[in-house]
């Protein structure tokens, strides 16, 4: 009986993470569909590869992008309105008139990006870097979101917002 205890607590220890592994992982034919300049809505692009594209106008709304790169991108125009992008990297990316409206950017970085004119509203920006973010026209920021997150003195910030200095880790 306590072989068989074992053996079970065995399997469930290998097996579970697997399965949760499984669950959560980008889906490949999606990520090569965006990478080659498709809408993906909803999709789950976990991780991928957006380092220097070029994808205007596009709809990710309520898509996961977690932790992607899209650092040197160009993304004007783009919906990722209620999408999961935390942990992206956005540095030195066109976001032009992007709609971030109830996203999650939890950690993100976006040190040197051009956001201007993006809808923030309702998005949750805990922990976001925007040291040199040219974002002086973005809309449906408040000082609460912005005290959450830090920059530098070359953030440029719509007026009457400020935005708490980066420490250095």
């Amino acid at each position: 009986m306590k072989h068989m205890a074992l053996a079970v607590l065995a399997v469930s220890l290998f097996a579970a993470p697997a399965l949760t592994t499984q669950a959560f992982a980008q889906n490949a034919a999606q990520v090569d569909s965006a990478q080659n300049g498709a809408s993906c809505p909803r999709c789950n692009l976990f991780q991928a590869d957006f380092n220097n594209r070029t994808l205007k106008n596009k709809n990710f709304a309520g898509a996961r992008l977690r932790q992607s790169d899209m650092g040197l991108g160009i993304f004007n125009g783009t919906n990722f309105s209620g999408a999961d992008l935390r942990d992206i990297n956005g540095a030195a990316a066109l976001f032009g008139r992007v709609s971030f409206a109830g996203a999650n950017l939890t950690n993100a970085n976006f040190v040197g990006a051009y956001l201007e004119h993006a809808n923030f509203r309702g998005a949750i920006l805990t922990g976001v870097n925007f040291s040199g973010a040219e974002m002086s026209s973005a809309t449906g920021l408040t000082q609460h979101q912005m005290d959450e997150t830090c920059g530098d003195a070359s953030t440029q910030l719509p007026a009457g917002i400020r935005i708490p200095v980066c420490v250095q880790k």
